[in-house]
């Protein structure tokens, strides 16, 4: 099977799990990364890390392109389990300080409680992707609204992450306006049904993607000119190296969205109950 043949098979619904896949083993890494700071003080540190490697094994089906019933099962299975993880995860977060006392200050610096909400994002889009199929015109909007949820989570980790260096450098100010920008172009994308607008948040979405390159080079060059003793350590208590990567995650996933709504017949025929194709 050569390059273009690959290419003409592709359809959004095939890129989301991929999507999917690859977030989950993404999530794995950045998370053993977070909780090398404190050494991992609490076995259930080790939870999230050994649940995206299991999902990653257990999605390989779905990455081969398998579709036995079995494997459907399989992944909404996995699905909700990735949306409780981030459930939980979320309440560990925010037990850490603020359910100790509910105060600002504790909210700014005990440990983000938005991150685990990741979790949640992927396993409905995988859930997203197994209940509504493909050719369906309301797929790509609910991609879109996923992403949404995605760019204001990442509004309120820009800032509580930033404000705890208490906006050092004017550039920590960037991903913040960057967010709240995103989600008020996806807002008005979801309620829009001009396809001129579409090919505006379709640019405002590649302007993201380049925000959160440039804020990787950032956080990369910041942590290299941080002082210690081992290079590692200045990526494990530095700026969060792959934090900024989020936008660029986020636009890849809208992207998608506005090809799976502006090409629904890309995707595969709808059934009706009978099982025939319409």
């Amino acid at each position: 099977m050569n390059v273009l043949s690959v290419m003409r098979a592709l359809t959004p619904r095939r890129c989301v799990e991929w999507f999917v896949v690859a977030n989950l083993a993404f999530l794995g890494l950045d998370i053993a990364i977070a909780h090398t700071q404190n050494h991992f003080r609490e076995r259930i540190e080790w939870a999230p890390i050994a649940f995206s490697g299991a999902a990653v094994v257990l999605l390989l089906p779905m990455v081969m392109g398998a579709r036995a019933r079995w494997c459907e099962r399989l992944e909404v299975v996995v699905g909700g389990a990735s949306v409780a993880v981030g459930v939980v995860g979320m309440v560990l977060h925010l037990r850490s300080a603020f359910f100790v006392e509910r105060t600002l200050h504790n909210l700014v610096y005990s440990a983000p409680f938005v991150a685990p909400l990741a979790y949640v994002g992927v396993g409905l889009l995988l859930l997203l992707v197994r209940m509504e199929p493909m050719g369906s015109p309301v797929l790509g909007a609910w991609i879109l609204v996923l992403t949404l949820g995605g760019f204001v989570g990442n509004f309120g980790l820009s800032l509580l992450d930033h404000a705890a260096n208490a906006f050092f450098r004017w550039t920590e100010w960037i991903p913040v306006f960057s967010s709240a920008f995103g989600s008020a172009f996806l807002c008005v994308g979801l309620v829009s049904k001009e396809r001129g607008f579409a090919r505006v948040l379709g640019g405002g979405l590649v302007v993201q993607a380049i925000v959160g390159v440039v804020g990787f080079a950032l956080h990369v060059t910041a942590d290299l000119r941080r002082p210690a003793a081992m290079l590692a350590d200045r990526f494990v208590y530095g700026a969060p190296v792959f934090a900024p990567l989020l936008f660029t995650n986020l636009a890849v996933l809208g992207l998608l969205g506005l090809w799976a709504e502006l090409r629904p017949e890309l995707g595969e025929p709808l059934r009706d109950p009978r099982g025939s194709a319409t």
